[in-house]
């Protein structure tokens, strides 16, 4: 399990390492065909702020030589936020007084057909709180096989479930898992996680194992901007991500960067990442793994997701609702986070065709089931 390899890379000596980096680091590591993840460090270091152009350039030359001119659009539809942890930045936090839901199975048909109304999606990402008990693995696979009939591909981002239960939900119509470890500081991860089933980093950081064990057809990866330092953050989930690429070769991967958002919670993030950092960390993501999807999600303003559209982004999220039933059952129930592109899934289309480039509804039929 990575658990045991992760206890070979001190977090401070990383941090250093990082910060070491010059800017013949940097050169060497634009020049390199394979770079590695001392290449990588050295592409999101400080040093290679001044680069970003050079980076910019080669990843976006990369991107369209394995993707083409295309982005693939996916909306996430939140079926419950009763939660039993007590993560300290998130608003489904289980101290928070708010009336929970737990959305029906008739009203997560009516979810989808109001998806289906708003734009011909096929990519659905299901996302729940996580409460095992009010609404765990029977619960979650019965909310996939409604949701099949309506979307050719179904991802899902709960808790983290056993390898025996991730094979049985493939079975019931998943292809895909997303699973933030948040972080990967093993020393502070108790102090933003204190309480519920997500305090256990161990069971967290190997779920990723149980995933490839399963077989799962993709795996989405991802570290919360603003816990602690992105960079160090960022390397851990680069070592993780060649890992698994060594054991679980069959299976396909994506990376996310999400940025704290306002949540009920008030928590302040500890680290603030700037719009060019954002930028600088998916282009050294797209040139360390030519092959790795990168998403950006709604969290961000359209500004900056149209340019990263075309600069190594392969993936974005359009329309989207964070709170369970948003598209019809609950509209006004409490959200997860605030989004910041409010557009219309047309009007991110229309922004996307506008600088030349393809929007893919759909990257998975049902006849490869």
């Amino acid at each position: 399990m990575f658990s045991e390899e992760l206890k070979q890379y001190d977090w401070q000596a990383t941090t250093d390492a990082i910060a070491a980096k010059t800017a013949a680091d940097v050169e060497r590591a634009l020049r390199s065909r394979r770079p590695g993840i001392d290449d990588f460090m050295a592409l999101i270091s400080p040093a290679a702020a001044p680069y970003l152009e050079q980076m910019a350039a080669r990843s976006r030359a990369l991107t369209q030589k394995r993707f083409g001119k295309t982005i693939s659009m996916y909306i996430p539809l939140y079926i419950t936020n009763s939660c039993t942890n007590s993560c300290v930045y998130c608003g489904f936090n289980r101290h928070n007084k708010f009336a929970r839901v737990i959305l029906t199975p008739a009203q997560i048909k009516d979810e989808c057909e109001a998806i289906r109304r708003l734009a011909p999606f096929e990519n659905l990402l299901i996302v729940t709180g996580e409460n095992p008990r009010a609404a765990g693995t029977d619960y979650i696979e019965e909310a996939l096989k409604v949701c099949r009939p309506y979307f050719n591909s179904l991802t899902m981002e709960v808790m983290p479930l056993s390898a025996e239960d991730y094979e049985r939900l493939t079975h019931a119509g998943l292809n895909g898992v997303v699973c933030f470890q948040e972080t990967y500081n093993r020393e502070n991860y108790k102090k933003y996680h204190p309480a519920g089933m997500k305090s256990d980093f161990e069971w967290r950081v190997n779920g990723f194992d149980r995933m490839g064990q399963a077989g799962v057809h993709k795996i989405g990866m991802g570290v919360l901007i603003g816990l602690e330092d992105w960079r160090t953050d960022v390397t851990m989930m680069a070592r993780h991500l060649l890992y698994l690429r060594k054991k679980y070769w069959k299976t396909r991967y994506s990376v996310n960067f999400p940025r704290m958002r306002p949540s009920e919670s008030g928590f302040q993030p500890n680290v603030v990442m700037s719009d060019r950092e954002l930028a600088q960390l998916t282009f050294a993501f797209r040139i360390f793994d030519n092959d790795i999807d990168i998403s950006v999600s709604t969290r961000e303003r359209p500004s900056f997701r149209d340019n990263i559209a075309t600069l190594g982004a392969t993936s974005m999220s359009a329309g989207s609702k964070t709170e369970p039933g948003g598209y019809h059952t609950y509209p006004q129930a409490l959200e997860q986070f605030a989004v910041s592109d409010e557009r219309t899934p047309a009007e991110v289309a229309r922004a996307i065709h506008a600088q030349g480039y393809e929007v893919v509804w759909k990257d998975w039929d049902k006849i490869f089931d």
